[in-house]
């Protein structure tokens, strides 16, 4: 049986393909399959076995490589295909924009800039879904503007770096999140690295007028070109997947559980609200020793609570004796809900000198028990997602505790379908578009 077992392991091995003759130099029209290759090769330069399979049945033509080995061009032969779900028209990347405020999505092709000296360009693997992008196309917000290509949780490999860039190379797994460029001159950009707070406006990664004055598009797309000081490394073991919703709901949580100090062993916080948001606030908790409590509208979801994500309690906020039960009890306070709800009895579960943080939207400012506030100094406040350094710093903890998000990947072509699904909170936990899968320009 050892003897049968060894045979198939180097049948298995020798069917395998090594990529020589590289070019110094990755192809405008080789990006897709460049950022395939880069995700089967193991550190040593050879291609695992089992993810080749996976995907040259996933992404590939399904052809079984005819030698041991093979030139980048043989290879990419075995992944291309032709232009998918991409549209018509000009320009050499592929999105899908809503055109007005129906939010609708579909294809449309534009442009990205020229690779500047301090620009990297990245090849698109996944994006995820995030609800201001539905608030964002349908200009619930205000202030939209049309055509819009949504996402700020992006994930790829780098297909090409500027003559200026030092701390990326071509082949690197990158990220983007919800900012690619600010003033870089006021304190909050220079001094205390809060990009996010720029003094000027942060310049979002779509929805937004660049600095040389040019529209900003988004990651349901196939490529995007940003500045450097604006990309971030994607550690190796986390599938790209499921880190791309890091990018914006994971540092969402991170940067005010590290600002507002609910970071420290034996403390406990609660979460309102286990959505996108609120897992990954659990997840983070947990990872630093923190007692966790998740507070819920929904009692169906204790045993995911409980069981899968791991919190110390569960309560249910309509359950007026299990909110009492816990009154003054923690420490802190992630609000992730972004539906009109009362503050008062989640306050009321704060110890004295408690603070509860809001990082979800309601649509209406709700109302402050001022009373209670003031006779037990506790306070309410907000959070924005976190700057550069800081979004680098939560990507490496998720690398270092094997930290993601929990998604449902999809077809770019189901997009429209999933803003439906997010309003009914039909996902667990976030939708992320397999971008090289369905979407090839």
């Amino acid at each position: 049986l050892r003897m049968i077992v060894c045979v198939l392991c180097c049948l298995l091995t020798s069917a395998m393909p090594r990529i020589t003759a590289r070019p110094s130099a990755i192809p405008a029209t080789a990006g897709r399959e460049f950022a395939i290759l880069k995700q089967l090769e193991k550190p040593d330069g050879s291609i695992d076995a089992q993810l080749f399979e996976e995907y040259n049945k996933r992404y590939g033509n399904g052809a079984a490589p005819a030698k041991d080995e093979l030139s980048f061009e043989e290879f990419c032969a075995l992944f291309k295909k032709p232009a998918l779900n991409s549209g018509s028209g000009e320009g050499d990347c592929a999105g899908w924009a809503a055109q007005d405020e129906s939010g609708h999505l579909a294809p449309w092709r534009f442009n990205r800039r020229a690779t500047g000296p301090h620009d990297v360009r990245i090849q698109i693997t996944h994006a995820g879904m995030c609800h201001s992008d539905l608030h964002q196309v349908r200009n619930e917000w205000k202030g939209s503007k049309y055509p819009m290509v949504p996402g700020h949780e992006i994930v790829g490999i780098v297909t090409e770096v500027g003559s200026e860039v030092k701390n990326f190379k071509v082949g690197d797994r990158a990220g983007v999140g919800c900012l690619v460029n600010s003033c870089q001159e006021c304190d909050f950009c220079l001094k205390d690295k809060e990009e996010q707070y720029c003094s000027k406006g942060m310049i979002g990664t779509y929805n937004s007028v660049d600095k040389d004055g040019t529209m900003t598009y988004g990651g349901y797309s196939t490529s995007v070109v940003v500045n450097d000081k604006f990309v971030l490394h994607v550690p190796d073991n986390l599938p790209l997947a499921d880190s791309a919703p890091l990018l914006c709901a994971g540092i969402t949580v991170y940067s005010p559980i590290r600002h507002f100090g609910f970071d420290k062993p034996g403390m406990h916080v609660g979460v309102v609200g286990l959505g996108g948001l609120g897992h990954m606030a659990v997840k983070f908790l947990k990872a630093l020793g923190v007692k966790t409590t998740i507070i819920s509208t929904s009692p169906g979801k204790k045993d995911e609570a409980l069981k899968v994500l791991g919190a110390d309690a569960f309560l249910v906020s309509k359950d007026e004796t299990q909110m009492a039960g816990a009154a003054m009890s923690m420490d802190g306070l992630i609000n992730t809900v972004s539906a009109p709800h009362d503050l008062g009895g989640l306050l009321n579960l704060l110890k004295t000198s408690g603070t509860m943080v809001c990082v979800g939207a309601p649509p209406e400012p709700p109302a402050m028990p001022t009373f209670n506030m003031i006779f037990r100094r506790l306070k309410v406040a907000g959070s924005l997602i976190g700057g550069i350094r800081e979004t680098q710093e939560m990507l490496d903890f998720c690398g270092q505790h094997n930290i993601t998000c929990m998604s449902e990947v999809i077809p770019v072509t189901e997009a429209n379908k999933a803003y439906d699904r997010m309003l009914k909170s039909d996902v667990r936990y976030r939708f992320v578009i397999d971008i090289q899968g369905s979407l090839i320009a």
